[in-house]
């Protein structure tokens, strides 16, 4: 339980409390603490897999926790974006578009596990992952970024184009569970 892939995987559900903290303290001081500590977080996400499977210490616990901490964090940064008015009105619509598509999958796995069909991640979905990683905390930093950077609308196409993937993965996981719900019928 307390494997170093594990604690990784831990750190990234205690850090959302801090980063939503951040937003109630707007400046440019808390939106660079907000980056930094989903930033590390977002790493920490390649770590603890990567480091699981190169010390022999892939865990049940892992396994589990790992797709629910990746999801919380983006769930709840999303959500702060919107209720903070982070983002612009038509960019709710990837965010509402990402929040569905982690629902659909959760229940799709849910449901195949009880069937004990695994679902495996592909590496598109791996892709889909590092744009929301890559375009959550752009978007954070927002209005406040240094040298002119439009880091809010950067992070809005971003977060686009991880919709976008995640409309497809979204999709794929369907059809594939689609399978063994008729041949369970």
């Amino acid at each position: 339980m307390f494997s170093l892939p594990n604690l990784l995987t831990m750190s990234r559900i205690v850090v959302i409390p801090l980063v939503i903290a951040t937003f109630y303290f707007d400046s440019v001081e808390s939106r660079w603490l907000a980056v930094i500590l989903f930033g590390s977080a977002a790493i920490s996400d390649f770590f603890d897999g990567w480091l699981a499977r190169r010390w022999n210490q892939v865990s049940a616990l892992g396994r589990f926790l790992d797709p629910i901490a990746d999801k919380l964090l983006v769930a709840a940064i999303l959500m702060m974006l919107v209720g903070f008015g982070r983002l612009s009105h038509l960019s709710l619509l990837p965010a509402i578009i990402i929040l569905c598509r982690e629902i659909l999958v959760s229940g799709l796995r849910e449901f195949l596990a009880e069937l004990r069909v695994g679902m495996p991640v592909t590496k598109l979905a791996k892709w889909k992952t590092t744009f929301q990683l890559v375009a959550l905390p752009v978007a954070v930093m927002g209005d406040m970024a240094p040298w002119g950077i439009p880091a809010r609308e950067l992070g809005e196409v971003l977060l686009w184009i991880a919709a976008a993937l995640t409309m497809i993965t979204g999709y794929d996981y369907l059809k594939a569970g689609l399978k063994h719900m008729s041949a369970d019928a």
